[in-house]
């Protein structure tokens, strides 16, 4: 089952990643994806606010990862990991490599391929592009998709068959699919945020 929000604000979205946020205990692995201008990043601001991170939440792109502190809603000392993925997993593999494990090779030269696959008890992944990522992970994550609404201004381009951009205005839609036993049971659990509109699917 997956969990469908319309967040029609970049203060919707951020306020969407701090509720999350909010809720987290500790090794949760969450895998963001969405195309360019979908507000993963916006996300994932609100997400660190949640987890009472100070530093500023910028993409990772040209570090692939970045380490922050903050703490849990109880209080506990929370370890964020911000992954940006987009450039990892290329198409050169070796002889007889498959991309599963052509992308685990790159992970354990970044030293991620553990704290991926088993998040210590204070560790949190948080994951951009991750959707190329998911045969390589834990079986347990919440994969957290972005959709960009399309342009539906330019109708004679819908008219003669061509592909209809996506825009920058209009609500976004977030679906949230839980993976495993431990993120059905939370996404059963979080409650609803008031000011956004939820439906189950």
């Amino acid at each position: 089952m997956h969990t469908t929000i319309t967040a029609a604000t970049a203060a919707d979205m951020r306020a969407l990643g701090t509720h999350l946020a909010n809720h987290m205990h500790g090794g949760e692995v969450i895998l963001l994806s969405g195309p360019l201008g979908a507000g993963k990043t916006t996300f994932a601001q609100g997400f660190g606010a949640g987890l009472g991170i100070r530093e500023p939440i910028v993409s990772p792109t040209f570090t692939i990862a970045r380490e922050l502190n903050g703490h849990f809603a109880n209080g506990t000392p929370a370890h964020l990991i911000h992954v940006d993925a987009y450039r990892l997993g290329g198409t050169d593999y070796a002889p007889g490599q498959d991309s599963v494990n052509r992308l685990l090779d790159e992970l354990e030269s970044l030293g991620l391929d553990e704290e991926l696959e088993e998040p210590g008890t204070h560790t949190v992944i948080l994951m951009e592009w991750g959707e190329q990522m998911a045969a390589a992970l834990a079986d347990e994550r919440l994969e957290v998709h972005i959709d960009r609404p399309l342009d539906t201004m330019v109708p004679e381009t819908a008219r003669a068959g061509l592909p209809v951009d996506p825009t920058s205005a209009g609500d976004r839609i977030v679906t949230l699919t839980p993976v495993g036993p431990y993120w059905n049971q939370f996404m059963h659990d979080l409650p609803d945020m008031p000011t956004m509109g939820k439906r189950q699917a």
